[in-house]
């Protein structure tokens, strides 16, 4: 009977821990996507021009992510400094800012990567990131024509460009579909 007992204990034990083990299992880690490369490439948009002290635009694109996750970084490029450059992350819906982060742009023609407290996106749900800017690089195709959104790159679906003039934080009305203003970006980490 003793050994019965002994033998229960050990199996005892080993199932529990056992258990408890697979109860802390890590959950998976998904690669940082930036989706701007993706974004160019379906476009076509490669034909590019620079603007430099072209007039003040909160300009950039509209996006839904197709699985939940976070923004860890902004990325951005411009063809001139700006030591203040006014990055914008808005719900799209509601036209509402979620997120203002301002970017250091010390060297023309470089990309600059801030990381920012993580910005929890929800799947299916449309934000915009929009930069505020007189300087910016036109990206469109070399014949002018519009591309059919929405474009898919990665986990990010571009719903559309929109932008509209002035130096305010204002949601863009105007939308265009031949051409996209600014290296705009984000690093974007699925979560689950």
């Amino acid at each position: 009977m003793k050994t019965f007992k002994c033998i229960l204990i050990v199996l005892v034990t080993t199932v529990f821990t056992v258990s408890c083990s697979s109860d802390k299992e890590d959950k998976p880690t998904f690669k940082t996507e930036n989706p701007l490369d993706a974004y160019y490439t379906a476009t076509g948009f490669t034909t590019i021009t620079n603007f430099i002290n072209s007039g003040d635009y909160e300009f950039g694109l509209a996006f839904t992510p197709t699985v939940k996750g976070k923004i860890k970084a902004i990325t951005l490029k411009l063809p001139a400094t700006n030591p203040s450059v006014r990055v914008t992350i808005w719900d799209y819906t509601a036209k509402s800012v979620i997120r203002s982060e301002t970017l250091n742009i010390a060297t023309a023609d470089v990309q600059v990567s801030k990381e920012i407290s993580e910005l929890a996106l929800e799947k299916d749900k449309k934000y915009m990131i929009t930069m505020n800017s007189n300087d910016w690089y036109k990206k469109n195709k070399a014949d002018n024509s519009n591309v059919t959104y929405p474009i898919i790159a990665g986990n990010i679906t571009f719903i559309e460009y929109r932008w509209i003039s002035g130096t305010a934080q204002t949601f863009p009305t105007n939308v265009s579909a031949n051409y996209n203003a600014g290296d705009l970006s984000f690093d974007f980490q699925q979560t689950e």
